[in-house]
Order: C-alpha cells, then sequence, then structure tokens
C-alpha cells in the first residue's frame, strides 16, 4: 500500500463539474492499493500518516501532527500510484489491485483514519474520475510505501 501525503492549505475534489468534498488546512491524501495488501499495512501507515510531524510549530520547526494542529484530512483512491516505467514508455499497472480487493481496502483505510483522528475524514469517489485541486504548503510532499519501511 503505498500513501502520497501533501500538506495542503486546501483541497478539494470535483466529480463531472460539481464538488464532491473538499478540506482547507491539513492532508491530501493519495492510495495506491496492490492485491498483497493486509490490514497489517492499513493500521501501519494509519498510524504513520495521523503521528506524522510535518506541520510547523511556533519555531518554524514541523514538529506538529495534523491533529495538533487541527487539520483536515482527504484520502482519494489513486490506482497510478503502483505504475510501472521498466518498460517502454506506456506506464502498466499490474501491480495495482483489481476494484474487487482495492475497494473494500480503500473503504477500511478511510474509516481506520477517521476511528484514530475521531472525526470525519473527505474523501474522493472510489473509480470516478475526478479533479482533485491543492494549494500545496511549502510544498510538502511524503512518499510512504508499506512494504518499504524506511
Amino acid at each position: 500500500m503505498r500513501l502520497l501525503i501533501q500538506r495542503v492549505k486546501c483541497a478539494s475534489v470535483n466529480i463531472a463539474g460539481e464538488e464532491f468534498s473538499k478540506i482547507g488546512k491539513g492532508l491530501l491524501v493519495l492510495v495506491g492499493i496492490e492485491e498483497a495488501d493486509s490490514q497489517e499495512d492499513i493500521d501501519w501507515l494509519t498510524g504513520k500518516l495521523c503521528r506524522l510531524r510535518i506541520f510547523d510549530d511556533e519555531q518554524g520547526v514541523m514538529n506538529l501532527d495534523v491533529q495538533q494542529v487541527g487539520g483536515d484530512v482527504m484520502v482519494v483512491s489513486q490506482f497510478t500510484l503502483h505504475a510501472s516505467t521498466k518498460k517502454g514508455n506506456r506506464p502498466s499497472y499490474f501491480k495495482a489491485a483489481a476494484e474487487a480487493i482495492s475497494r473494500p481496502m480503500y473503504e477500511r483505510f478511510v474509516e481506520s483514519v477517521k476511528s484514530a483522528l475521531g472525526k470525519d475524514v473527505a474523501t474522493g469517489s472510489f473509480g470516478a474520475d475526478m479533479q482533485v485541486e491543492l494549494i500545496n504548503d511549502g510544498p510538502v510532499t511524503i512518499w510512504i510505501d508499506s512494504k518499504n519501511r524506511e
């Protein structure tokens, strides 16, 4: 399971020209799921995400997590995080899990983050053609892969 986390001033998801969800200051989290992912991956990534200290404290040091700054979280599924560009120029998505696996995993991840934060989490619409807008704050963008725990 992979997360691309962006610290944002705001973010929104639009579907068919209509606003589907939006957040203010917080984290936009793009999630990619592969077949080998499990509840252990969800639990580990939830903990990392919710405790990630990437917001500035009073001294301007990234020392606070999203809860400490009262930030929002938006979670959007993105199978292209598992793109392979090893051969040729057309990405392959063979590592991305099929919808029958990835949709329930995505929904469980969203619920896990909600539970950990004790508040609602904005989302995209799984499988929809979405337009995601954001103002990246910093910019701060962090990649976390549960199969490569660095």
